[in-house]
């Protein structure tokens, strides 16, 4: 289901493309509700948007333009630049809960020139996301306010739900905020256990500052301690060696899919999670480079047989197709 932030941007593009709509129009293009019309009409009004309406099963929307000028000193780059990043922000959720990001880009479009508007609207009508993992909201205050924490290095008393559900309260002395391009994660050491630990930052409840500065020792490489965490939870792993610098590995095979250490300035060794050797095999096979399976023998048997059967695939493919013309 498309999410609010892009029914909205899409409402806006529409009614800036043409000057009147009625709302079996609107609910037709938007493939929704005329219900749903009315209501997200009734929030671009809330955002501050002229947005007029004929009463009657004929009536149509219009889009009153705004004679408001861009107080900032940028040039139409610029402003499509922020624009582009606020649309972003909105759309994946990057900075939590995507109403204040929505607003704060909906409030600026209204002051752009029409001729980046229109550049903005030409995305609108086009851009597509696919639906994002569902987590609970979280708000961009929180956000902020865990950063801060880590920022100054300052015991907190964190409550947090778990994924069971179940509601804890513990000291931990925060260290890092990392995005895996679904969720943030707060990476923290647990005071009472000593052990450094991976929360989902839209599970976190509650935050109290204790106002006790702390210097974390000896901290993680927290971007790898929450991408071990994210492949944690696999029956079967497959080490294997990618005939790749660490950079171009990390690009074949992202952090959120396996663990990578360097092998040498030219290769690196790649721990990924899967389900089974089967859906490891296939796996493997769809990075297309020549690689090599460490362990275990049941995944690199699973390759081999992918790679013998393309073979002989093709040699087969090659000895009863016909021959080439001269």
């Amino acid at each position: 289901m498309i999410s609010t932030s892009s029914r909205l941007l899409q409402l806006l593009s529409l009614l800036w493309s043409r000057t009147s709509w009625t709302a079996g129009e609107l609910a037709q293009r938007m493939d929704v509700t005329e219900r749903t019309v009315r209501r997200d009409v009734a929030r671009l009004r809330d955002l501050g948007y002229d947005v007029e309406s004929d009463p009657g099963h004929w009536g149509g929307y219009r889009l009153r333009e705004s004679r408001s000028h861009l107080p900032l000193v940028l040039d139409d780059e610029e402003a499509l630049a922020v624009s582009v990043a606020l649309r972003e922000a909105a759309q994946t959720r990057v900075l939590g809960d995507d109403q204040a990001v929505l607003s704060a880009l909906l409030k600026l479009r209204q002051l752009l020139p029409a001729r980046v508007a229109s550049r903005l609207g030409a995305m609108d009508g086009v851009f597509e996301h696919t639906t994002r993992v569902c987590g609970q909201p979280l708000s961009p205050g929180m956000l902020a306010g865990l950063a801060q924490v880590c920022r100054r290095g300052e015991r907190i008393t964190l409550s947090y739900r778990s994924m069971q559900g179940t509601d804890t309260v513990r000291d931990v002395d925060p260290y890092r905020l990392v995005f895996t391009g679904n969720r943030w994660y707060l990476v923290a050491l647990d005071v009472a256990k000593g052990a450094w630990r991976t929360f989902r930052a839209d599970r976190v409840i509650d935050v109290h500052p204790t106002g006790r500065l702390v210097h974390v020792p000896d901290p993680p490489d927290a971007a790898r301690l929450v991408a071990e965490m994210l492949v944690s939870d696999y029956p079967l792993y497959a080490v294997v060696r990618l005939p790749l610098s660490l950079d171009d590995a990390m690009r074949a095979v992202p952090p959120t899919a396996g663990t990578h250490e360097p092998d040498g300035p030219h290769a690196t060794i790649v721990r990924i999670g899967g389900t089974d050797a089967e859906s490891l095999g296939e796996y493997l096979m769809r990075l297309g480079v020549p690689l090599t399976v460490l362990s275990p023998d049941s995944v690199r048997e699973a390759v081999r047989r992918r790679a013998i059967a393309l073979v002989e695939s093709n040699g087969s493919a090659g000895a009863t197709g016909s021959s080439p013309r001269p």
